[in-house]
């Protein structure tokens, strides 16, 4: 019980200091959405959804996703300092040339985009490559305070400098790298020199062996990484291809709001991760893992909720009128972000046992389940194929990680309470896309309705919270 208590309590902390390094970014980005929305062409901005996109395409292909190793092997090794300076010279050793040897490839490669362009996006790429890498070094090192924290500034910097070099300079897409590319190095610099990262950093301590040992268990995660972002990208490329940049940018405007689900799910995500693998040697790791399915699926369910009641209101409030087309595909997005989330969730399972290569399989065979339905639909339904596929894909993708997980732990659903949840979600999610002003009210008491029964040992303990801090201020 003793050691339960402990790592829910872990788990709760983790969460709550990794949650102020993820709920502020995606809250700063709203607060830029109307500048970007406003001041770009739609096909600026659909250009510039499409760099981002890369990144993430870019990023995983380079580096094998050896920066998921660092955190995973630290994991292991924190107590031992001459293990975690190899760790970390070789993830750094890999990182940097090979980095750059392919960002100069890829400058000669953007021929269409003019010169300044261009060097803003490979720039761009190598410091958020870098970025990446220090995240995960300090988070494998327990230090998710200081993880927080760079997040934190490098979102308030991206805020402002998006303000001073688009909104008022009016530099456009080139304002927006710029932006981007200087707070990303901010977050670089407090990472590296309040963890001490470079004194870790020992030339003599690259190891072919231990360099080998990584990359085995961080190469299954390159075809993972690559259908995860076609199942997030590929409809906007496909989007993009068929109907043209301004439907992506309407497309890449409607998954705004349900994103923030994702945000959510990141926060516990992070923290789960550790969690997880703390766990997998533990006895009563089994119970565990099917206590915490169910506290994730009922928060998740509450949280997606709230977020399609309040879907006309955060609409109307933080996106410019010329893309009202893009709300009729929230109500299936957001369904599709709740499996994306259950799905990341049960990922963590997996990579507690380091079973790599069977998360990513099967998230190939979703990605490939994603653009098939992409394309056999674009050009019957249009933007709605995006919106579909997504949804049809990680529903898949749950399912199958959901009874995979049965293989490697004895975990145990409670199927009649998940398939209740989610009617109530259909049902909210149909009164969100009829969008009429009583469907949106009924939507607003259903769902709150529905998140504080879903989550009322929560709730509970929040208002019991808030009734001690007023009492102590009356006394």
């Amino acid at each position: 019980m003793a050691v339960k208590e402990n790592r829910e309590k872990n788990f709760a902390k983790n969460t709550f200091i990794i949650s102020l390094g993820t709920v502020l970014p995606k809250f700063t980005s709203f607060i830029t959405l109307p500048i970007l929305t406003g001041r770009l062409t739609t096909a600026e901005y659909g250009t510039h959804d499409l760099i981002t996109t890369l990144v993430s395409l870019f990023l995983p292909m380079v580096t094998l996703q050896i920066q998921s190793a660092a955190f995973r092997f630290l994991i292991d090794r924190r107590n031992d300092k001459k293990e975690v300076d190899r760790v970390i010279t070789n993830i750094i050793a890999y990182i940097v040339p090979v980095s750059l040897a392919a960002l100069v490839i890829l400058f000669f490669v953007l021929q269409n985009l003019t010169a300044e362009i261009r060097f803003l996006i490979c720039v761009y790429f190598f410091v958020d490559i870098l970025l990446k890498a220090a995240q995960q070094i300090v988070r494998g090192l327990s230090n998710n305070k200081l993880y927080s924290a760079s997040s934190i500034l490098h979102s308030i910097l991206n805020m402002l400098f998006l303000i001073l070099f688009v909104s008022v300079a009016d530099r456009g897409l080139e304002g927006v790298l710029a932006a981007s590319t200087l707070s990303i190095v901010a977050g670089i610099l407090l990472l590296t020199i309040r963890s001490g990262m470079l004194k870790h950093i020992h030339i003599s301590l690259v190891s072919g062996s231990l360099l080998k040992e990584m990359l085995s268990y961080s190469w299954p995660l390159v075809p993972n990484s690559l259908s995860l972002w076609a199942l997030k990208m590929s409809d906007r490329l496909v989007i993009t291809f068929f109907l043209g940049v301004e439907a992506n940018a309407m497309y890449s405007v409607a998954n705004k709001i349900p994103s923030l689900l994702n945000t959510l799910q990141s926060t516990f995500s992070l923290a789960w991760q550790e969690n997880a693998s703390l766990a997998v040697k533990d006895n009563d790791s089994s119970a565990y893992y099917t206590h915490m399915f169910d506290e994730m699926f009922c928060i998740l369910s509450g949280v997606t909720a709230l977020l399609i009641a309040a879907t006309p209101i955060l609409f109307w409030l933080l996106i410019n009128s010329k893309y009202n087309d893009a709300y009729v595909q929230m109500p299936i997005l957001f369904l599709g972000m709740l499996f994306s989330c259950l799905s990341s969730f049960m990922g963590g399972i997996y990579i507690a046992h380091k079973k790599t290569k069977s998360v990513g399989i099967m998230t190939v065979v979703a990605a490939g389940i994603n653009l098939l339905i992409d394309l056999l639909l674009v050009n019957v339904v249009g933007i709605f194929a995006g919106s579909i596929s997504t949804l049809a894909a990680y529903l898949f993708l749950t399912i199958e990680r959901m009874i995979g997980a049965t293989r490697l732990e004895d975990i145990h659903y409670n199927i009649k309470k998940i398939l209740l949840l989610l009617a109530v979600l259909c049902l909210m999610s149909g009164l969100c896309w009829i969008n009429t002003l009583p469907g949106n009210i009924l939507n607003i008491v259903i769902g709150t309705v529905f998140t504080c029964a879903t989550n009322w040992q929560i709730v509970k303990l929040l208002f019991q919270m808030i009734r001690k801090k007023v009492f102590r201020k009356e006394a």
